[in-house]
């Protein structure tokens, strides 16, 4: 773990315990985003050699092609290959938009996740909307919607390790009082926080999401400089998003935003005025998602 993403975790977490989270059962970055990452890092990437990485596995192909024709990137024209889809979505986003399409299928031996994956996606694609309709300085759209599909990743390592974690969640989200991960600490020997942002550190997400995702229930580190402004900037736009997905479709409540909603409101410069009115923008959106 690098030394700014060391500093965001408990004094008290010591080698002996980092092990016991590491050993929790996160997948290892796949070999097929390792490859695809490795070259798309490098100064002028190969878009060939790229598109063949991608098009050894079919449902990852199909999910690139997939990604580019949807209205969350504006298109004009519909992509038909995946070397179109790599050019149309430029390296980042395309990096991005793998990882997030692998991750789907990195816990095969857990069940029932699909409501899961659903109200992730729906959480991401309302906070790219809403990073657009913000126009943040530096909160790009596609940022907020990596971080969509990733924030609550090691729910699922949770579910596939821990029996019990599943009335550990239901606590969670039912405590109006104490922090998600203070639930999480008292049952478990780690919280999905800290497991998801491990599992996103390994499979290259940027550090800025990497932080987003060990300090999403942190109300001391949203409302604090010592968290980067990108990375506050992350959590309160889909803790935002997801405020607004359970007032208009009463999934998954929780009592997020009894906690954090004050803080996500004043890193985003909204007053009562503009929020209210962002909610009622918003509301077509996730109802033209559901038509």
């Amino acid at each position: 773990m690098n030394e700014s993403l060391q500093d965001s975790a408990p004094s008290v977490v010591g080698n002996l315990i980092e092990r016991a989270i590491i050993d929790v059962g996160i997948p290892p970055c796949p070999l097929i985003l390792d490859r695809f990452m490795s070259e798309a890092k490098k100064d002028e990437p190969d878009f060939n050699l790229l598109a063949s990485i991608i098009g050894t596995d079919v449902g990852i192909s199909a999910g690139l092609i997939k990604t580019a024709n949807s209205p969350f990137f504006g298109m004009r024209q519909r992509v038909r290959s995946v070397n179109e889809a790599l050019s149309v979505l430029g390296m980042k986003t395309a990096s991005r938009a793998v990882a997030g399409i692998i991750l789907r299928k990195a816990f095969p031996n857990v069940h029932n996740l699909e409501r899961f994956w659903d109200a992730s996606g729906r959480i991401a694609h309302l906070s790219g909307w809403l990073a657009q309709r913000l126009e943040i300085r530096g909160l790009r759209a596609e940022d907020t919607y990596t971080f969509g599909l990733f924030r609550d990743c090691g729910i699922p390592v949770l579910l596939g390790r821990f029996p019990l974690y599943e009335q550990v969640l239901i606590a969670a989200n039912n405590d109006a009082s104490r922090s998600f991960i203070d639930v999480e600490n008292t049952a478990l020997p780690t919280n999905h926080a800290m497991v998801g942002c491990i599992l996103a550190q390994n499979w290259w997400l940027p550090e800025e999401i990497c932080l987003a995702i060990r300090n999403h229930h942190n109300l001391l580190r949203l409302e604090s400089d010592k968290l980067p402004i990108l990375s506050r900037r992350l959590i309160a736009t889909a803790q935002l998003a997801e405020h607004i997905l359970q007032q208009q479709l009463g999934l998954s409540l929780t009592q997020e935003w009894t906690k954090l909603g004050a803080a996500c409101l004043q890193v985003l410069a909204l007053d009562n005025t503009q929020f209210e009115a962002l909610c009622v923008e918003a509301a077509s959106i996730v109802k033209s998602e559901q038509e």
